[in-house]
């Protein structure tokens, strides 16, 4: 009976605007235009078509003083202020905050509803249907109940065997055409965006819907955290997600990620159960608060940077963090990444690899990264990849408990130990291996500025 006097009060109200509105515009008030670009599905190349769109929701709303003092206004106000599903509704059309005063919500959800009413409509004759629609929407929003407010974002470097892939209950992983009634902008790719890309589907469980996008982004965060953790730091989630709320209209949701993926990430059906288990491992065991937190916040920054020399100094910046609370005088970060990252026999090449980094960021900083002989952009790159590589798999075992947070005192446990029947030369590299060896040589030098005092660094950590 409740809902039956609500849809007659709004019925009423919506006819009485109607008829206000159809008088302004005989009047002379004029319906503002805007010319709108419309990008087609082919992707970003394809041509774009213009059209002129009415905003009548600004036309309405520049006169919604006018309309709440119409006689139908206030029993129409009186009901929906009472209506229990008001919040899922305000949450669904994107209108003000739910914990705004009952009088904000039932403006911002009349209001809503008219636009939806009138939508580019200019003469403002009343559609039967278009009324009976978007009452339908508002009685919906109070039989919807917890789990029916769904996100879906856009995922990209990151290929799967199966169609679809369920994480847990409610989040899944799948392939655009599994899926349906997906939102136009999850189909079509962006333009910093690569055209292939999954989709991930969550269904949020939390009544306020508000709570339960709020929710939803950081679930997506955490996924994209272990995603990369996972593999090696390709992963990136679109910039948009979309929202809704009991089966109601799309709207877009801010996510803040960023970066563009490098290669892809491959995940065979042989894996699925190994990621199911890994993204929920580190979901409950992320750090939060301390200097493992902060590097593992620094690894996703790199991720996310334009190109590997960008990220280099986040790894960095990470790796010091871990390795050399001591300071960078200290010059103990290679010696200790070689003392967990590299077998007894590698741990030179290792640490002549990390010292040779360490002089390409300050050729980065410099901005002459790719200005010296010798030095090929794809050693470089192997340099920057290398470290990111030897952070990720540091954090991801500290965060699966297969390596101590004290990663100092274990790094030095096993530089102190007596060396195990290891060889004491290395085999003679090959034609490649003797370019890169010369290039590492050469950026030791010039970190040392005295090329005699190369072995000697050395010789500290071996």
């Amino acid at each position: 009976m409740r809902a039956l006097q609500i849809q007659t009060a709004l019925t009423e109200h919506v006819e009485a605007v109607a008829v206000h509105l159809r008088a302004e515009v005989a009047a002379g008030a004029e319906v503002p235009f805007e010319l709108e670009s419309q990008r087609t599905r082919r992707g970003s190349g394809a041509a774009s078509l213009y059209c002129y769109r009415a905003l009548t929701g600004e036309f309405i709303a520049e006169r919604q003083s006018q309309l709440e003092r119409l006689p139908s206004y206030g029993p129409a106000a009186s009901l929906l202020e009472g209506f229990d599903g008001l919040d899922r509704y305000l949450a669904n059309v994107s209108a003000e905050p739910a914990r705004a005063d009952a009088r904000s919500r039932v403006r911002a959800a009349m209001l809503a509803l008219l636009r939806e009413v009138f939508e580019e409509q200019t003469d403002f004759e009343l559609n039967a249907e278009r009324l009976r629609v978007a009452l339908g929407r508002l009685e919906r929003s109070a039989l919807a109940g917890a789990g029916q407010t769904t996100l879906v974002a856009t995922l990209h470097g990151l290929t799967i065997s199966s169609s679809e892939l369920a994480l847990t209950s409610g989040l899944t992983i799948a392939q655009p055409e599994v899926l349906e009634g997906l939102p136009e902008g999850a189909l079509v790719a962006g333009p910093d965006e690569a055209r292939e890309h999954l989709i991930v589907a969550l269904t949020a469980g939390e009544d306020d819907p508000r709570e339960a996008i709020a929710r939803g982004r950081e679930i997506l965060k955490d996924l994209l955290r272990a995603l990369r953790l996972f593999g090696d730091g390709r992963v990136t989630l679109g910039a948009l997600a979309w929202a809704r709320v009991a089966g109601g209209r799309w709207r877009p949701v801010a996510l803040g990620a960023g970066g563009r993926p490098h290669g892809m990430l491959v995940v065979t059906a042989e894996q699925e159960d190994e990621l199911r288990a890994f993204c929920n491992l580190v979901s409950r065991r992320a750090p939060y608060g301390n200097e493992l937190a902060w590097a593992l916040r620094r690894f996703e920054l790199g991720c996310e940077r334009g190109s590997s020399f960008e990220a280099l100094t986040d790894h960095l910046l990470a790796l010091r963090v871990l390795l050399e609370p001591d300071g960078p005088a200290s010059g103990l970060l290679p010696g200790r990444l070689a003392a967990l990252c590299a077998t007894p026999e590698h741990r030179v090449e290792l640490t002549e690899r990390t010292i040779a980094a360490l002089a390409l960021e300050r050729d980065v900083m410099m901005g002459a990264a790719a200005a010296h002989t010798n030095r090929s952009k794809s050693v470089q790159q192997g340099l920057a990849q290398d470290m990111a590589d030897h952070l990720r798999a540091l954090l991801r075992d500290v965060i699966c408990g297969h390596l101590d947070a004290n990663l100092v005192g274990l790094a030095d446990e096993l530089l102190l130990a007596p060396p195990h029947d290891a060889p004491a030369t290395h085999d003679a590299p090959d034609a490649h291996q003797a370019d890169v060896t010369a290039f590492e040589q050469a950026s030791v030098e010039e970190l040392l500025g005295d090329p005699g005092q190369a072995q000697e660094i050395l010789d500290v950590f071996i």
